[in-house]
């Protein structure tokens, strides 16, 4: 099991256990998490799970895709630190990950 932590828009942080299996995303969804719409499902086509990763996992995470650099161009919130958690696999290097959902566009 992975450890993930979650900033929610509130402020709020919510610590969860995942399977290493699935995305981030889907991991979230999971946790219960209301406000992680990912409206396409985790396809890649909406950015709807735009996440800002806390510092430290950086070199962790697979690289930025094309798609994903496009659709992260489109949010208001983007900054460094922005991913598309439907992107990111659950894998035991990211024991530990805090993320915080980006601001609703």
């Amino acid at each position: 099991m992975v450890t993930i932590n979650v900033v929610r828009r509130s402020g709020e942080t919510v610590s969860f256990e995942a399977d290493e299996n699935g995305s981030l995303m889907e991991a979230i969804r999971n946790a219960g998490i209301e406000e992680m719409l990912a409206l396409c499902g985790g396809c890649c086509s909406c950015a709807t799970c735009h996440v800002h990763v806390e510092p430290g996992f950086e070199n962790i995470l697979p690289p930025l895709g094309e798609d994903e650099n496009d659709l992260l161009d489109s949010s208001s919130d983007r900054d460094p630190s922005s991913r598309l958690s439907c992107q990111i696999p659950v894998t035991s290097a990211l024991d530990g990950l805090t993320v915080r959902i980006a601001a609703e566009d």
